[in-house]
């Protein structure tokens, strides 16, 4: 994370911020917004269990609105703070609308498709690459993901989905 500048993580605070809004809805607390020169283009949560739309994470939604605003599908130039790292389709649809940086949270060993289990980005033959940047306040990301599931479930239940620390 070499990087990382000074409004890293102030943006990434704002993403937490969106996350803490998810559980009110019953949503998995996963915040993220899509930020060009400085300027906040979009900003989101899960919203997958009140629109019942299996694409309806946040990264798809600020993506969608970002694209909207700018009347652009290309959002170079652009910065997608999110607190987990992205799936597989979040990661897919980062590369395909050209955005230049990725900076997320927690590690998702499970389904991170930003260098976890595997690495949409950097895939050489894929014609866009996205600098990525993860761990940022992974603490906090993590913790509200965990207590997200603990208030959801039986503590001696598995929540479904581990989010650990990453290994370097």
């Amino acid at each position: 994370m070499t990087t990382l500048r000074t409004e890293d993580i102030a943006f990434m605070r704002l993403a937490l911020e969106q996350a803490g809004q998810a559980p009110a809805l019953g949503e998995v607390p996963i915040g993220t917004l899509l930020v060009r020169k400085g300027e906040i283009l979009a900003r989101a949560h899960n919203l997958r269990e009140a629109s019942q739309d299996p694409t309806a994470h946040a990264e798809m939604i600020v993506i969608r609105e970002a694209a909207a605003k700018l009347g652009s599908w290309r959002l170079t130039e652009c910065t997608l703070y999110v607190t987990l790292e992205p799936c597989p389709m979040c990661a897919g649809a980062i590369v395909q609308s050209r955005i230049a940086r990725l900076v997320f949270g927690a590690w998702d060993p499970k389904a991170g498709a930003c260098g976890s289990l595997m690495d949409i980005p950097a895939e050489p033959r894929l014609n866009h690459r996205v600098r990525v940047e993860g761990g940022l306040l992974e603490g906090e990301s993590q913790t509200l993901l965990q207590e997200f599931f603990r208030s959801r479930r039986n503590p001696t239940k598995s929540d479904g989905i581990h989010v650990a620390p990453r290994s370097t």
